[in-house]
């Protein structure tokens, strides 16, 4: 799959599930939707903010890095970022929901997310300098 294939996919699925997201939003009644209700509301917003962030912010990143050969490989750091951004922002509206965003609740789930971030950072394959190395041969 090609890069621009790659945006053009993750672009139209962005916009089905916002569509879903709408759909939803607006013809479920959230006091008899019951529990799968919840369940995909929570879903597709999941899915369309994933698509959002990861579209978006590897757009941005293709602004600001002009090298080809590198910016491809930033697709799967977006989409890692985009899924714990994501997840950081679908955690925090259910806990709204429930009434338990306090916060010192924010602030606790801000920093599991980082160290989650940290640890996958960490466990990387390849240093930068293993990056730069591969490209020049």
């Amino acid at each position: 799959m090609t890069l621009r294939q790659y945006l053009i996919l993750m672009s139209i699925g962005t916009l089905i599930c916002w569509g879903t997201w709408a759909f939803i939003l607006f013809t479920l009644d959230p006091s008899s939707a019951g529990f799968w209700g919840i369940i995909f509301f929570y879903a597709s917003l999941f899915l369309a903010l994933v698509g959002t962030f990861s579209v978006i912010v590897f757009l941005l990143r293709r602004l600001i890095i002009k090298n080809d050969e590198v910016i491809f490989r930033h697709v799967k750091r977006t989409f890692r970022q985009s899924v714990i951004l994501s997840a950081l922002i679908i955690f925090a509206l259910f806990l709204l929901q429930q009434r338990l965003l306090t916060w010192w609740n924010s602030i606790l789930l801000v920093v599991l997310f980082i160290v989650l971030e940290a640890m996958v950072f960490a466990n990387r394959r390849f240093s930068n300098q293993d990056y730069v190395g591969q490209l020049k041969k």
